[in-house]
């Protein structure tokens, strides 16, 4: 008898993304076994989300445009939020929003703070952090944020984009996993 397998789409392309969405869900018995498609989409904002507001609005959009013929779709955006008193006004953080077909159910990762001079060019030239990391030097490739990210470039690998990602999708999962404390 062939099981029923729950089908959960990531709007993302992204390797680093789905790898970490599929690490996770596997830990999850209640959305097991399961089958993930991943899907090249808008996610509706700018290439450097800066601000809560636009970096929510791009995993929603990502979950959103990525649903149809299945039980969940996530949609991961990560972005530059204001942080007072650090030293850019900014830090980097990871948003998930999955969404059910009716309601979206949110997670956000640990942040950081980029390099001084990444913010600088983000914030001021408009370039996503992978092309000012590029840009200044601190990296060798202008797509680390499909690798380890600036995040494990600068814990030296201790912290992963990926790691960081992760964390993002159990913080959504908790509502799910306890639908009746989110009613």
């Amino acid at each position: 008898m062939a099981e029923n397998k729950i089908i959960i789409n990531i709007g993302s392309m992204n390797p680093v993304k789905i790898e970490a969405v599929r690490e996770v869900i596997q830990q999850y018995s209640f959305l097991n076994p399961f089958n993930l498609n991943s899907f090249d989409v808008s996610s509706g904002v700018s290439k450097q989300p800066i601000g809560i507001e636009e970096i929510v609005k791009g995993a929603e959009n990502r979950a959103r445009n990525s649903f149809g013929m299945c039980s969940y779709s996530i949609g991961l955006e990560s972005g530059l939020e204001k942080v007072p008193r650090t030293k850019t006004g900014y830090m980097d953080v990871c948003v998930c929003a999955i969404y059910d077909g009716e309601r979206y159910h949110h997670g956000k990762s640990c942040a950081f703070e980029p390099p001084i001079e990444v913010v600088n060019l983000a914030i001021r030239n408009g370039m996503d952090l992978n092309q000012a990391t590029y840009q200044i030097g601190l990296s060798k490739s202008e797509k680390i944020g499909s690798a380890e990210g600036i995040i494990g470039l600068l814990t030296d690998g201790n912290v992963t984009r990926k790691d960081y990602t992760k964390q993002a999708i159990h913080m959504a999962l908790i509502q799910l996993r306890n639908p009746h404390l989110y009613r």
